[in-house]
């Protein structure tokens, strides 16, 4: 059975769909991808161009080198592909509906990995900080936030992205 994977930017205006399995899930450390992430690091896939759709909007894109372009939604700023000229693109795997579905297998550029990243799970958890289901269902009915699902009512106004 063939996979199917889909997912998009935060606001809806971007969608894309990917069969097959995603290649080389990986985490990259280079600074380029912290920059681009505004992150410590860039989770990112491989899917085949022949094998990969936009099924809604187009992606603005930054060259962000001679060899490598970055598409991103140029209505919220989510990251979403990495493009290095070769027979595949790399998509953002939080861009995902289902981000769980793929998991990174290996890391790269760790010369630029923080190196206090192995100590993250020994850091203390606030509990009272968490986000209760009451708040949540807040946050949720007042939420710009694109679902983790196609939906077919964009485009939205303006006003009803921004505040």
């Amino acid at each position: 059975m063939t996979q199917i994977h889909t997912g998009g930017c935060q606001c809806g205006a971007i969608r894309y769909r990917a069969t097959g399995e995603i290649g080389f899930p990986h985490v990259c450390h280079c600074r380029m991808c912290q920059k681009a992430a505004g992150s410590y690091f860039m989770p990112f896939g491989g899917v085949m161009h022949e094998n990969f759709t936009l099924t809604r909007g187009e992606p603005a894109w930054f060259q962000s080198s001679e060899t490598v372009r970055r598409g991103f939604c140029r209505d919220c700023g989510t990251p979403l592909f990495y493009d290095g000229g070769h027979d595949h693109i790399s998509i953002t795997l939080g861009s995902l509906d289902d981000p769980q579905s793929v998991k990174p297998e290996l890391q790269t550029n760790l010369a630029r990995k923080m190196p206090w990243f192995g100590d993250l799970d020994g850091l203390h958890h606030d509990a009272g900080m968490d986000t209760t289901q009451e708040q949540g269902a807040q946050i949720a009915a007042g939420s710009r936030q694109h679902p983790d699902h196609d939906t077919g009512d964009w485009p939205k106004k303006r006003s009803e992205l921004w505040i």
